[in-house]
């Protein structure tokens, strides 16, 4: 059973590494066209835009790529396991957002963050 935790956990991960990039390359496709979307005809426009930007295409492909690792993962685990180790994907998420895109994480989301790590390890030892 050992050798199969580390391998849901690996895939979980590949899972979050995936879904983390893409959220990424999302994010900054966003914050490039700088729109701010106060209605639903800005909406639907920006909408259109943005599928025109083939880094959004990426991100939309590595999403697809995190779902077929997701899936492969259910099949090894259960889903209550799975999904608690899904959490890997706020540290990430955290900690690239802050390297990449250069938000401000504040200390009690640090803290959070911890927490998060913290049950992370129990359910993976459970």
């Amino acid at each position: 059973m050992k050798e199969q935790i580390f391998l849901v956990i690996g895939l979980i991960f590949l899972t979050d590494i995936c879904d983390t990039i893409s959220q990424l390359i999302l994010k900054s496709s966003i914050n490039a066209l700088d729109w701010h979307v106060n209605s639903i005809r800005k909406a639907f426009h920006l909408i259109l835009e943005l599928i025109k930007v083939p880094r959004v295409w990426l991100g939309f492909i590595l999403t697809g790529v995190s779902l077929i690792f997701w899936l492969i993962a259910l099949t090894k685990a259960d889903l209550n396991l799975a999904f608690s180790l899904d959490s890997m994907r706020y540290i990430l998420i955290s900690v690239s957002s802050v390297i990449f895109l250069k938000e401000k994480v504040g200390n009690w989301r640090w803290t959070g963050i911890m927490f998060v790590v913290f049950g992370i390890i129990l359910v993976a030892l459970g």
